[in-house]
């Protein structure tokens, strides 16, 4: 006799499933407005992504709500993700707005497919089954590989899409191989299942750590981080920088989503092997990312291997977790929400330091250059302080929220031993200080080599000054961020 189908609870993905109907009312307003009213198309966009902030906000009640036979997963860690990736979507839609119309690339298809990324990426953060979580990440990458190409006439911008497309499918197959020997040790393609497994000790240990060796890789490509990262400057330079801002922000949220569901939620009592990985790979990113970007030229080349240094910060916070093999319950606590706060404050630095980029850019002309920055104070006292904030910030420099995110993560690093590579990442930070302060020096010392008025649309400026002052008074709070953090992952576990 066959089971009788159960209709699932649709209340969980509420906002998944709006995003979905908006996304065919957007195809069809475009088939519609055409190339008449776009700007329609831009505002029913960021409608649409405010709407999913208003129902997952509407929904926040710290309850752990399993539904589609328990493959996706509501939880308060999954709803503050989410909640951040929908202002990081807004920002980069009101940031990218003139540059896409300058270049004629305001398309149908750009909107839809950042809608559709987004909706791989809350699907990522919200999934509790190894089958959802590589949807959603499927949906989010293969979307990013079109928007990377969304510009046909540039050269540039088809290798790139190549290069991450190549190199993404190559990553996604070491992730599903991962998985399907992780199943093959457990039985269970569930997360959770996953952990009871290996609490009981039924599944097979050597398995288990190769499946965790390919998981590690594809968690390491989706941060781009050493020595999965050649993809990375390459892809940010080549995209157009509107596609480089949407990728250097929000997706970084869902993998570090992905990291704590598959590591910390599902395979725990394998710290001490992910640990191990984490180290090697944090370290090696601290270093590459922060010496390599000493010599770039190209802004956008220079904040790729920053990102490369930061996402190296990070995994520092997330192999922390445990000490000895074995989870203090505070200092556990304490580094994973460090890890938390580290992602916002990049997330925060990112969008404004793409940002002033997008902004400085004009028709025919792409601010991606050092020299692009030189004299920016007499230009524009306003952008240059914007970007002031931001480099000070990613370079750890007092009181900033990037000073507090560093400071968290080597305060639990150090709590959990490991006091080497807590002194080694202060000695990179400081080589990174150089590249971001030549920026500042730039901007400041030196005379500029253009000349044109720089012009932005209200709405872009006010929310660049809220970027910036948000980057500028969290860094005050630090403890504040960090409670709202630690309350966020209590309340999830």
């Amino acid at each position: 006799m066959l089971n009788q189908f159960v209709v699932p609870d649709l209340q969980p993905a509420a906002p998944e499933i709006f995003l979905l109907i908006m996304a065919c009312v957007i195809l069809f307003a475009d088939l519609v407005v055409g190339r008449v009213q776009r700007w329609m198309l831009s505002a029913l966009t960021v409608v649409t992504v405010a709407g999913c902030a208003l129902i997952t906000y509407q929904s926040m009640d710290g309850q752990v709500v399993m539904t589609f036979s328990n493959m996706f997963v509501d939880d308060l860690l999954g709803d503050f993700l989410k909640l951040i990736v929908y202002a990081s979507v807004i920002a980069v839609l009101i940031y990218s707005r003139e540059y896409l119309v300058a270049r004629g690339l305001d398309k149908g298809e750009y909107y839809l497919l950042v809608l559709f990324a987004m909706l791989g990426m809350m699907v990522m953060i919200s999934a509790a089954h190894f089958v959802t979580l590589y949807l959603g990440l499927e949906l989010m990458s293969l979307s990013l590989y079109a928007l990377v190409a969304i510009d046909r006439d540039s050269p540039r911008a088809t290798e790139a899409a190549m290069k991450y497309f190549v190199l993404g499918a190559l990553a996604s197959g070491l992730l599903l191989y991962g998985m399907s020997m992780l199943y093959g040790a457990t039985g269970t393609l569930e997360i959770g299942g996953v952990f009871e497994s290996l609490q009981t000790g039924s599944a097979n240990k050597t398995i288990l750590v190769f499946g965790l060796v390919f998981v590690v890789a594809g968690i390491a490509f989706k941060l781009g981080v050493v020595p999965f990262h050649m993809w990375v400057p390459d892809v940010y330079h080549g995209a157009p920088t509107a596609i480089t801002l949407l990728i250097a922000s929000a997706p970084k949220l869902a993998a570090f989503a992905m990291a704590m569901r598959l590591l910390v939620f599902g395979m725990f009592p394998l710290a001490e092997q992910w640990q191990a990985m984490l180290m090697i790979i944090a370290v090696l990113s601290i270093a590459v990312g922060n010496l390599a970007a000493i010599a770039q030229s190209n802004i956008k080349r220079m904040l790729a291997y920053s990102g490369i240094s930061h996402m190296g910060f990070l995994l520092l916070a997330l192999m922390s977790g445990v000490v000895a093999g074995r989870p203090d319950p505070f200092g556990t606590l304490n580094a994973y929400s460090s890890a938390l706060y580290y992602a916002i404050a990049y997330v925060l630095m990112t969008l404004g330091s793409f940002g002033t980029v997008l902004l400085l850019s004009r028709a025919g002309h792409e601010a991606e250059e050092l020299d692009d920055f030189k004299g920016l104070n007499k230009r524009s006292p306003w952008f240059a302080a914007m970007m002031l904030i931001m480099m000070f910030s990613m370079a750890g420099i007092p009181f900033f929220i990037g000073f507090f995110a560093k400071f968290s993560v080597l305060v639990a690093a150090v709590k959990a031993g490991y006091v080497g590579v807590a002194v080694f990442a202060v000695m990179m930070s400081l080589v990174g200080a150089y590249y971001y302060l030549r920026v500042v020096k730039l901007m400041y010392f030196d005379a500029p080599t253009d000349t044109a008025p720089i012009a932005a649309p209200i709405d872009a400026r006010v929310l660049m000054s809220v970027n910036g002052l948000a980057v500028a008074f969290l860094g005050l709070f630090p403890d504040t961020v960090l409670k709202l953090c630690m309350t966020t992952l209590i309340r999830s576990m």
